[in-house]
């Protein structure tokens, strides 16, 4: 077969009919380096720049955008991300995140409180004086983070869109101008946010994680102004904030629960607040609690038109162990034995649920029902006194009650001797006591605040639940934290750690406890 000369086959093309030419460019562009007659409609062209500029611009900041930078005693990590509703984004793990629309660009801010330096956080904690100038010196910090942050996004958007206009186009100047184009749109992002900067947006952060139930984190900003010097030091005292709330949690008693621990969710008085299904919900979730035990007054009036009140407790996803409470009726009593995972306990009856085994009673009394006389005290002793008696039989049974749980603590102190915890309410305050005999008497708060008497003192009354650590070998009551969330229109939020004296380091259990297996009588 004879070869055609390159020379003459490019004549040949170069006499193409403008037909044929026309119908070519009807069929839309050719393949790159076919001649002119290939290139790309000019709409085109730049619609491909412009998807190379923004792919490659994002590669960049993923890839080597982020400046670890030191704030304060922590190590963080800041970095620019793609978004479409910018903003800034604080990751505090493991608490959780917060976000602020502190402007409107096509970037976010994101920053990552990695850890807390152990030498640096040492040093506050041997030289406490310092805390007094944390501030100042955590805004420096920021200061410096975010104008690395600042070079290092241009670096990387630059080198990004570059590189991948290089590898794309293979021309320099063409992936020159993809670098230069990345450039322009990243200065008219800082810009757009510049413009729109939005430093009162630290007084409505959006919470996520554990900080949802910890808004007070962010500090006191009432008096921030429209500056953005004012928006930095607000900044700074988030961080400062979280800062102590590391150091405080640092000082907790040392007792860390491990996943064979079992949990327990200890709630009371919901008194018809429907806000308290959330909070028990985000608690069961947060702490992988086992089982829930409410000591009852979930109800305010017990009528049969409360009792849809209930149905969210088919939803909490654990077992939910339950005594009647003096607000409670028997009718309320009813509807919750046919709810899916409700345990109702009554007349000293026990059941084994999660690993623990329970007994409770329900309070004698139902004190809306005005036209029936109180028995008073002596009513709640009597029930004492049953309860008491059935935890005896259970122990000679060889099934020997963990918990007990009643409504009223003066008839929870009936049972002391009988069972090492027990557990009660009613006073829509919290407590705890050893007895005589050496059983411990639990008293919950109102996990609903007191209900619709919220707001009937001076101030609106804390929500109150309580999450008991149990070991599982022995069932016994290793540690409780104590939770307290502020009241009605309050976003306060406490949690404090407390050990049983006999689990103190060094401390020998006193030798007249009652145990599951051995009780003391009174």
């Amino acid at each position: 077969m004879a070869r055609v000369p390159v020379a003459a086959l490019r004549a040949l093309l170069n006499r193409t009919p403008n037909r044929t030419r026309r119908t070519r460019r009807a069929r839309g562009p050719a393949l790159p380096g076919l001649g002119p007659a290939a290139r790309p409609r000019p709409w085109l062209s730049a619609l491909g720049l412009t998807a190379v500029v923004l792919v490659g611009a994002w590669l960049g900041l993923l890839i080597v955008g982020n400046v670890r930078a030191p704030v304060g005693p922590m190590n963080t990590t800041m970095a620019l991300r793609p978004s479409l509703t910018g903003g800034t984004k604080i990751n505090v793990s493991p608490l959780g995140a917060l976000t602020l629309d502190s402007h409107a660009a096509p970037v976010r801010l994101d920053v990552n409180v990695d850890q807390l330096d152990p030498v640096r956080s040492q040093a506050l904690v041997d030289h406490p004086e310092r805390l007094s100038g944390l501030q100042d010196e955590v805004a420096q910090d920021v200061e410096h983070g975010t104008l690395d942050l600042a070079v290092r996004s241009c670096v990387a958007v630059v080198s990004g869109a570059t590189a991948l206009g290089l590898a794309v186009y293979r021309r320099p100047r063409r992936a020159l101008a993809a670098g230069g184009l990345a450039l322009a749109l990243l200065a008219a992002s800082g810009a757009t946010a510049y413009a729109t900067w939005n430093p009162k947006s630290v007084l409505e952060p959006k919470f996520s994680g554990l900080l949802s139930s910890a808004p007070s984190l962010v500090g006191n900003a009432r008096n921030i102004v429209t500056e953005f010097d004012v928006y930095q030091k607000e900044l700074a005292r988030l961080v400062t904030n979280v800062t102590k709330l590391y150091d405080v949690t640092s000082t907790l008693p040392a007792y860390r629960p491990d996943p064979a621990t079992l949990r327990v969710l200890h709630v009371s008085d919901i008194h018809l607040n429907p806000a308290s299904w959330k909070i028990i919900a985000s608690l069961v979730e947060q702490y992988d609690v086992n089982v829930i035990v409410d000591s009852g007054d979930t109800m305010d009036h017990g009528t049969p038109a409360e009792n849809g009140f209930l149905d969210p407790i088919g939803e909490l996803g654990v077992p939910y162990v339950w005594v009647r409470g003096n607000h409670d009726s028997k009718t309320t009593q009813r509807y919750l034995e046919r709810l899916k995972n409700v345990h109702v306990l009554d007349d000293g009856r026990a059941e084994t649920i999660a690993g623990l085994r329970f007994a409770g009673i329900g309070d004698p009394q139902f004190t809306p029902d005005r036209s029936v006389s109180t028995g008073g005290d002596a009513a709640e002793r009597l029930a004492g006194d049953r309860l008491a008696s059935a935890l005896r039989d259970q122990r000679a049974a060889g099934t020997p009650v963990d918990v007990a749980i009643a409504h009223e603590p003066s008839a929870a102190r009936e049972t002391d001797g009988d069972v090492p915890l027990v557990l009660a309410g009613h006073l829509h305050h919290e407590g705890t006591e050893v007895m005589k005999y050496g059983t411990r008497l639990r008293i919950e708060g109102s996990t609903g605040g007191s209900g619709l008497r919220a707001v009937e003192g001076k101030y609106p009354d804390p929500i109150e639940a309580s999450i008991l650590y149990f070991d599982r070998d022995s069932r016994r009551l290793q540690a409780w934290d104590e939770i307290r969330l502020g009241g009605l229109g309050l976003t306060t939020a406490e949690v404090s750690r407390h050990l049983p004296a006999e689990n103190l380091p060094g401390a020998t259990p006193p030798p007249g406890s009652p145990s599951p297996s051995s009780t003391s009588a009174p």
